[in-house]
């Protein structure tokens, strides 16, 4: 595949980089990402996934706008509070890019319905806020083989890690958290609070982590770093990382 002349020019910025390159872009230009959630992670890493010129997007989400999504979910306005979020973000995306591909999914996620929402991603983006949501997804990615890109925020600290539990040595997100949350929702935002830039700071740091999952076997910035968690700090600025160990005995992917 040849990118057009104006895809050429629109992205000349990233394709000068020789860690990406025309090849990078091309691989960037035929990949599909499912983003599981479109609020406080998914806003941002949707529109710096779009601007990095991903050509197929999948966006789940069920949840409709509120105002108090305002004060972090960049991607829409007072005027759209009340309509789906998947809607909205759907009619940003073909605005900003009308050579991009865009499918929605409406259902609530759970673990019946997440192979339906991923099917035939490349790659799943999950910025849910529950744990239960974050497995089912997770399962779902092991059973499908898509590798799983997962993003976590609350108050000033922020959790970004790449899975591909689908693969004999590596882990899942099942591995990481265990079985204990199935059924249990964690805190929210409305009962943490929430720094709307720490919600961007980790939904633009997801988003690279997703174009180095998708760039593997394509470029030099192409690094999964899968089972590695990035554990940001927004309180004395900083960043540290753990690396997460496949469970022999986890009964989805040991």
């Amino acid at each position: 595949m040849a990118l057009a002349p104006d895809r050429l020019d629109r992205f000349a910025r990233q394709i000068i980089l020789p860690e990406i390159g025309g090849a990078g872009q091309v691989a960037l230009a035929n990949a599909h990402v499912a983003l599981v959630g479109l609020g406080g992670i998914g806003s941002p890493a949707l529109q710096y996934l779009a601007g990095a010129g991903v050509g197929c997007f999948t966006l789940i989400d069920d949840d409709g706008v509120s105002a108090s999504n305002l004060q972090r979910q960049m991607l829409y306005g007072e005027g759209d509070v009340g309509a789906p979020k998947r809607a909205k973000a759907a009619a940003w995306l073909r605005e900003f890019d009308r050579q991009l591909e865009v499918e929605t999914f409406g259902e609530h996620v759970d673990a019946g319905s997440a192979g339906r929402a991923i099917a035939g991603a490349d790659l799943v983006l999950d910025g849910t806020d529950n744990f239960a949501t974050r497995l089912a997804v997770s399962d779902a990615c092991v059973a499908a083989g898509i590798p799983l890109l997962s993003a976590a925020v609350a108050r000033f600290q922020g959790q970004v890690a790449a899975f591909a539990g689908h693969r004999a040595e590596e882990p899942c997100y099942r591995c990481f958290v265990g079985d204990a949350f199935d059924a249990d929702d964690c805190d929210t935002c409305a009962e943490n609070g929430i720094l709307g830039a720490m919600a961007g700071w980790v939904g633009s740091f997801a988003a690279m982590q997703a174009i180095r999952v998708l760039l593997d076997g394509h470029a030099g910035f192409g690094d999964p770093q899968w089972g590695r968690l990035h554990i940001l700090d927004g309180i004395v600025p900083g960043m540290k990382t753990i690396r997460i160990a496949k469970d022999p005995d986890c009964r989805v992917c040991g």
